[in-house]
């Protein structure tokens, strides 16, 4: 989310709230920088069900909504998958059987 959005947010909040929050210098300060990390419409969309069900202003932590981190394990699952699959079948043949050889010296 960008400043402009951010304010949005707070301006919503203190519409919302009637009164209960008011927006200073301050809590610009504090609660752009945290908004800006998080996605507008999902925050808005929390918002909103908060206040039709509470009474009083969320806490950050109520509304927020991060964006998606890429998983990088599946990524990498998915790369060695692709990458798996241009073996050849006798080379993989091969590898089975010299590492089941091995499984049996070691667990003897």
């Amino acid at each position: 989310m960008n400043y402009d959005e951010a304010v949005e947010v707070l301006e919503a909040m203190q519409e919302l709230f009637y009164g209960k929050f008011k927006i200073s210098k301050r809590k610009l300060d504090f609660f752009v920088p945290q908004l800006e990390k998080m996605e507008f419409t999902p925050v808005m969309d929390k918002l909103y069900d908060y206040a039709s069900v509470y009474p009083f202003p969320p806490t950050l932590s109520d509304i927020a909504v991060y964006p998606q981190k890429p998983n990088e394990h599946l990524e990498k699952k998915r790369q060695w998958d692709e990458e798996a699959a241009n073996v050849p079948e006798e080379t993989k043949r091969l590898f089975e059987e010299k590492f089941n050889e091995l499984l049996k010296k070691v667990s003897k």
